[in-house]
């Protein structure tokens, strides 16, 4: 896809993180070389990976969305829900004036049916459903006039449309609760069968119950509230094919395609696998793919700990938590400001659901402490930068950041 130049409002831009950015694209413009950049303070190291941070359909949608609120100044604007799972991106729409229709588990906020034709409603990076579209459409809104959903996600529907008119059924790995995965279940229960699985587990259970290796009531038991009505796991996976929400790990994506791949080999042979498994591993997002293999390469570092910058609800950035925390204590933070202090920290647990208070975070006594530093594909480069500044606050001799980031500007001259 050729890149687009968006225009990102100065607020999101980073001074630091920036600049090692810009210079790993001129030394690796093949974007071969996974092994993380280290920023040497002295005291502390940060150890910043090759691929983290805003991805092209985050700043697709921030483009879009910050032109509507410049552009149409006196017209009232609306999000469907959160444009992205960033905070701090959607305070700032919030405080700009524009409100939400939804919240992010489907929750109405404002009917759509109280809207005017005049009115301007943003559809989210993560698309939305075509009842919801419909409903847009019954009011005089156009809902493709300020469409910021993902070209990937896109692309996920348009593949999971050519295996519907080939009648495929889909198997959506995702979570069915995420407004991608109810907009990806919404598309394809227009052309297929659909039913949503979580995990690998999930899909072991699936397979196991194609293949009569557990009784038939289990698939109400799993599957009954995330599938279309009426799903025969006997009849409607005789052929289908595996899509995903954009942000799942793309190794589990895998998994789960092998999975359900093996089941239907075991049914009808290997011989005979085509005509009832569809390869779709082309629909599997480049920056997932890319953010979680340099993750995975931050991963095999010596790094004492790991902090990850993110949305608390942003399924993204809790999977790059997911695989750093085998490695090391890894913080899933949201801004600096979860920092409370060398002692204190505030941090998501994804496992808990809840925001923990850890004391003695900081293993000061390393020499020098190796940070793992990274973020979210819904994260601004900003709140990076200020998390890597609130660290260095607790550490005397630190080398000035111009001095450190130095090397990299030479580069990108």
């Amino acid at each position: 896809m050729a890149r687009k130049k968006f225009q990102i409002p100065e607020m999101y831009k980073s001074p630091v993180i920036r600049k090692v950015k810009e210079a790993t694209k001129i030394t690796d413009p093949m974007k071969k070389d996974l092994q993380p950049t280290v920023l040497d303070f002295g005291p502390v190291q940060f150890l910043i990976p090759r691929f983290f941070g805003f991805c092209y359909g985050v700043e697709n949608a921030i483009d879009i969305a910050y032109r509507a609120v410049e552009e149409n100044p006196d017209k009232n604007i609306y999000l469907l829900s959160e444009m992205i799972h960033n905070p701090t991106v959607n305070e700032d729409l919030l405080k700009k004036g524009v409100k939400f229709l939804f919240d992010t588990d489907g929750t109405e906020r404002i009917p759509i049916g109280s809207l005017k034709s005049e009115d301007i409603v943003i559809v989210p990076a993560f698309g939305t459903t075509v009842e919801i579209q419909k409903e847009l459409q019954q009011v005089g809104i156009d809902p493709y006039e300020f469409n910021t959903t993902c070209p990937f996600v896109e692309k996920v529907w348009k593949r999971g449309k050519q295996l519907g008119k080939k009648e495929y059924s889909l198997v959506v790995h995702g979570k069915h609760e995420h407004e991608e995965t109810r907009a990806t279940f919404s598309h394809s229960a227009e052309h297929s069968e659909v039913v949503v699985v979580l995990s690998p587990d999930e899909a072991e259970i699936l397979a196991e119950i194609m293949t009569k290796d557990r009784p038939l009531s289990d698939f109400e038991k799993y599957f009954g509230h995330k599938s279309t009505p009426n799903f025969d796991p006997y009849t409607d996976l005789k052929r289908f094919g595996v899509i995903n929400q954009t942000t799942m790990l793309a190794t589990e994506t895998q998994e789960v395609m092998d999975i359900l791949k093996e089941a239907a080999i075991k049914l009808y042979g290997e011989s005979d696998i085509l005509n009832h498994f569809a390869d779709t591993s082309d629909t599997l997002c480049y920056a997932t793919n890319e953010n979680q293999s340099a993750t995975l390469a931050l991963a095999e570092t010596n790094a004492d700990i790991a902090l990850v910058v993110g949305g608390y609800n942003s399924s993204n950035t809790m999977h790059l938590v997911e695989i750093l925390e085998h490695s090391f204590p890894t913080f899933h933070v949201r801004d600096a400001g979860e920092i409370k202090s060398e002692t204190e920290i505030a941090h998501f647990d994804q496992w808990k659901k809840e925001i923990l208070e850890t004391k003695n975070w900081l293993p000061k006594d390393k020499s020098p402490l190796r940070v793992a530093l990274t973020s979210g594909a819904s994260c601004p480069d900003v709140l990076v930068d200020e998390v890597m500044l609130k660290v260095l606050e607790f550490f005397d001799d630190v080398k000035e950041v111009n001095e450190v980031i130095e090397p990299f500007e030479k580069v990108s001259d």
